[in-house]
This record gives C-alpha cells, sequence and structure tokens, in this order.
C-alpha cells in the first residue's frame, strides 16, 4: 500500500466522522494525518509503529492505525464509520466542493442516499429547499454530478499503463515464446482508458490459467475479466497475423473508417507486423497515439513524419516546479540535484506567488530570499542551471499576482488560475487572454484547470487563447501531471499551426514528480508535437531567449 493510499484512508475517515457529527478534535487529528502522510518520503508500510510515532502529527492511535493498514489492508475503525453509512453517501464525499455538512443536508433533509438520487432532486429543483443552497449552488453541483456520471468505469492514463506494464512482465515471463504487446487505447495513449487492452498469440485457455487474473468472459477471440479491479480484455491471434490485428485494435474506429474508405480494394489481413500493413498500403508509418481521428490521414495536414515525434530523451529542462519554498516537498537543492541526476540540463523553479495562500505563496521578501539561495546553487551545480521562475496566480481580473518590479526580477513566468474557477466561457477566456497580454507572461499554465475523472476544466474559447498566445509570443503548457494533461492533446495541432510552443512540464512538487514528464510526452505525442515545437526540447538559453532574458541576467 502506497503512503497516498494510506493518506487517502485518514482523508475518508475525517470525512465520515464529520458527517456523523463526531468529535471535532478528533476529525481535525485525522485530516492533518492524511495532509501529512501523503508527503512523508520513506514507505510508511515498512514502517514500525514506533519509527511510525517519530513523524511529525502521527501519535500512538494514529501508528497504529498506519500498521494497521499495511498488515490487513484495512482500518476496523475506517469500516465501522463505513458500515453506517450508505455507499451511496460515501460516493457524495469524494465529489470535490460537497462538504460533509452538505451531503448530511440532503441525506437528512430530503432522503437522498446515491448520486442519482440527488441529480434526481436538483433536476426537480428541490435542494434550494434546503438551508445554504441556492440556485446557482445547486447549478454548479448539478454540473459536478453529470462529470461524475460520465467518469464512472475510466481510469488515469498513468493508472492504466503502470498496471498493464506490471501484467507484462509477468505474462512474458510465464509465457516466454508468446507475443503479448499493448493495444487500443492504451497505445494510442489516450488520457482516460476504460482498462488494459492487450493483444496476443497465447491460447485463450490458458490465459485463464494466469495467476491473479478473475477471467468472466473468454471465446476464440477475446478474454475479459479484472486483476486488481483494473479491467482487462485479450484479444487473440496467431503470429502470422499479427501485425494486421495490431493495425485493427489499435486504430479508433473512426481512424480506421478512414483507413479503409482510403484503400477500398486493398486486402490488410495474414500479415505478421503492421510495417507491412502500412507497406501494403504504401503510406508512411502513422505512430499508434495519431491513429485517434482521421486528420493524420491526409499528408497536407499532417505537420511532419511519426518518426519525429517528441520523445522523453529530446526533453532537456525540467519546467514548473514546486519546493519547500511553498508546496513542495523538497528543497529547491534537492529539486535541482533530483533534475540534474536524472539527466536534464536545466530546472526552472516555479513557486506559487503571494495569492495562494493555501500553498504558502510566496510574498516578496521570500522572493528575493530563493533568489540569493539560486545565484548560490547556481555557482555550485555549474553547468547545470537554475532559472528563477514564478507560477503567478492570475487574479479575477486577469492581472498578475505580482507588482511590475518583482516580475521584472522572475526570468520565466507561468502564469495561471488557481481561484474562482466557476466562470463561464467568456469570462474565463477574457482572464486567460487579460494575462496573456501582460508583457511577464511566458507561458500559460494549465490552461483549463482540469483535473481528470474528478473536475472538468472550466470552458474557454481554445482558439482565440491559442491566437492570442501566438500574437503575444506566449507558450502554452502541456501540464505532465497525470490529472492534468493540460492543454488537451486535441488542440496541439492548431497551437502548431499557429507557430505557439509548447513547453512539457511535470508541475513537480517532489523529486519523484519529475518523472510525470512522462505522461506529459505521450499527451504531446498523441497532438503531433516535435521536438522542434516543443519549448523544454531547446536549451536553457533558447529558453530565456523566448521569455526575452538575457543568459547572463542575475
Amino acid at each position: 500500500m502506497t503512503n497516498p493510499e494510506i493518506a487517502s484512508h485518514f482523508r475518508e475517515l475525517g470525512k465520515l466522522m464529520e458527517l456523523h457529527g463526531d468529535n471535532p478534535f478528533k476529525i481535525r487529528s485525522y485530516t492533518n494525518a492524511y495532509n501529512k502522510l501523503r508527503k512523508v518520503e520513506r514507505n510508511l508500510a515498512t514502517m514500525s509503529p514506533e519509527e511510525l510515532q517519530e513523524l511529525e502529527g502521527v501519535g500512538k492511535a494514529i501508528a497504529d492505525k498506519i500498521h494497521e493498514l499495511a498488515t490487513t489492508g484495512t482500518m476496523e475503525t475506517l469500516e465501522k464509520w463505513r458500515a453506517q453509512t450508505p455507499e451511496g453517501v460515501r460516493e457524495m464525499l469524494h465529489i470535490s466542493g460537497f462538504g460533509p455538512k452538505k451531503v448530511k443536508a440532503v441525506w437528512d433533509g430530503l432522503g437522498v442516499t446515491t448520486v442519482g438520487q440527488l441529480l434526481y432532486a436538483i433536476n426537480e429543483n428541490r435542494l434550494v429547499e434546503l438551508k445554504g443552497f441556492g440556485l446557482k449552488t445547486q447549478e454548479t453541483l448539478k454540473h459536478k454530478l453529470e462529470f461524475l456520471q460520465k467518469s464512472r468505469g475510466r481510469f488515469l492514463y498513468r493508472t492504466i499503463a503502470l498496471a498493464s506494464e506490471a501484467l507484462l512482465e509477468q505474462l512474458r515471463e510465464l509465457h516466454p515464446t508468446e507475443r503479448f504487446e499493448p493495444t487500443g487505447a492504451l497505445r494510442r495513449g489516450c488520457p482516460t482508458l476504460s482498462g488494459i487492452e492487450l493483444l496476443t498469440t497465447l491460447a485463450p485457455a490458458l490465459v485463464a490459467k494466469i495467476p491473479g487474473l478473475n477471467v468472466n468472459e473468454i471465446d476464440e477471440e477475446r478474454t475479459q475479466g479484472a486483476i486488481d479491479d483494473l479491467p482487462f480484455t485479450f484479444y487473440h491471434c496467431a503470429p502470422e497475423n499479427f501485425g494486421s490485428k495490431q493495425f485493427r485494435y489499435t486504430g479508433s474506429k473512426e481512424f480506421l473508417r478512414a483507413f479503409v474508405e482510403r484503400f477500398p480494394e486493398t486486402d490488410f489481413s495474414g500479415l505478421p507486423t503492421e510495417d507491412a500493413v502500412f507497406a501494403r498500403a504504401q503510406v508512411q508509418w502513422i505512430a499508434p497515439e495519431l491513429r485517434e481521428e482521421a486528420w493524420f490521414l491526409n499528408p497536407a495536414q499532417a505537420a511532419s513524419p511519426s518518426s519525429e515525434l517528441v520523445t522523453e530523451q529530446d526533453i532537456r529542462g525540467v519546467v514548473h516546479v514546486h519546493t519547500t519554498y511553498s508546496d513542495g516537498i523538497h528543497s529547491l537543492r534537492q529539486m535541482a540535484e533530483a533534475a540534474r541526476d536524472k539527466g536534464y540540463e536545466y530546472i526552472l523553479i516555479t513557486d506559487h506567488s503571494q495569492a495562494a495562500f493555501y500553498a504558502n505563496g510566496l510574498k516578496p521578501d521570500r522572493v528575493r530570499e530563493q533568489w540569493r539561495e539560486i545565484d548560490d546553487l547556481n555557482r555550485d551545480l555549474a553547468p547545470f542551471r537554475i532559472i528563477k521562475g514564478t507560477e503567478c496566480d492570475i487574479l479575477s481580473d486577469g492581472s498578475l499576482d505580482y507588482d511590475e518590479e518583482l516580475l521584472a526580477g522572475f526570468e520565466v513566468v507561468i502564469a495561471s488560475i488557481h481561484s474562482n474557477l466557476n466562470m463561464d466561457k467568456e469570462r474565463a477566456t477574457q482572464r486567460l487572454l487579460t494575462a496573456i497580454r501582460h508583457p511577464s507572461t511566458t507561458i500559460l499554465g494549465h490552461p483549463t484547470g482540469r483535473l481528470l475523472l474528478s473536475r472538468e476544466g472550466y470552458p474557454i474559447d481554445h482558439a482565440r487563447v491559442i491566437d492570442a498566445c501566438a500574437e503575444h509570443g506566449v507558450a502554452i503548457e502541456l501540464n505532465a501531471n497525470p490529472y492534468r494533461l493540460d492543454l488537451d492533446w486535441s488542440w496541439l495541432p492548431y497551437a502548431r499551426e499557429r507557430g505557439v510552443p509548447i513547453s512539457i512540464n511535470p508541475d513537480a512538487h517532489s523529486t519523484g514528480g519529475i518523472d510525470d514528464i512522462r505522461w506529459g510526452v505521450v499527451a504531446a505525442r498523441k497532438g503531433g508535437l516535435t521536438p522542434e515545437q516543443c519549448l523544454n526540447a531547446g536549451s536553457a538559453e533558447n529558453l530565456l531567449r523566448f521569455a526575452g532574458c538575457s543568459t547572463t541576467k542575475s
């Protein structure tokens, strides 16, 4: 059990206890435990109760519960509160902005015990009868519930990718003479997925015997089931037909339909490799990530051959990083050394600005303190380069969070929205446009503020925002955090067309977070991005030139 998973149990416990009106002191204790434990570096599951008690904010009661979770997989206290709470009510507690008090109000006041009942009550305009609910609150909640319902049965790409890698390792070890490869939406790198999809030459009857797989449906063509609560589908084929089947199962319906319509007389069956499929069609190889829509089949629209798409190895700098100066887990030196040790040439430090009080945003005096430390570290770590930056909040009127004098001292400014997210399309767009026009803005951070499977982004006019970035020389972030992947891949072709650079940024809050660049690269490839169009595939000097800075600026 990972540290975040252990921490999440305490978050749920605190919410359930608040729902039932239990001891406020205990509730705060468990909520604080959640905030502390998810940031601990050591593996909580391997620590003894005595070692756990040495952690800040962890007493004997919490240490015992962590040990119980690590050794049994459950927590008796949590199970007690779960048993007193309908499953649907527990699900409501996971809706952002819909806290225990409001959940309690609809449960007691309207007898609502499921998300479906809650949505029905909203459609009947019944929530406004309750204290603390107005029309605006009701409408906001309706959108969140509809989004939640659409997201059910979906998983983050990272979740499925990591699970499939572990499964593939197991399969290849058990059956080294058979072939196993990712296929479907997994191979296309879709931001969210319905499960693991693999193509194999292994017989269906043998798949059913693999340890850990719970098979519930099997025939000659496919085997379906679940592993660790993640759905999987195995597609079966003969080795001599592997290429044909891989091509068929990888592409989306739209892509395959367009491909077949383009070559109506061509037989693509019975081919052992995908290379043979493309050779028979007499077209260049199309990377799996690009087989989502039909547009890449048109050479006039395809920006470059698939072989030129950006890779992890192309990324030279780690852009968008938080340290202990704001809400990061590791120090400035630790983040810099980690980036250097992972093979990167530079790092852009972008701790939160002062308006982000919840994230320990930096006041001007602490900004200058950080600049001094960066100067010292640059002398110490050269030729590795630390660049002075900020993730500066875009305020409600579109202005930036620091005054002009302080902004001028940063080498790179990432401008992002973090507050007042309930905006209509015009207001959100205008807020971004105002920030883009500011001469200090270098990169527009996570443009829609979305959290995949958790929170819809605020609606924006993507074309107007991208056009403004092109006009004012502002790059756009592809936030590589697997919960964001924002800017969405589908808008990368338009950004490329308008000449707007894309920066693949991990938004790292720890040294491990730097590795999220991997997920951003997958999304970037899906949008056809090349190294030339990726801002941090270039050197530090190139980034600073783009920002309008001298490389000798101090």
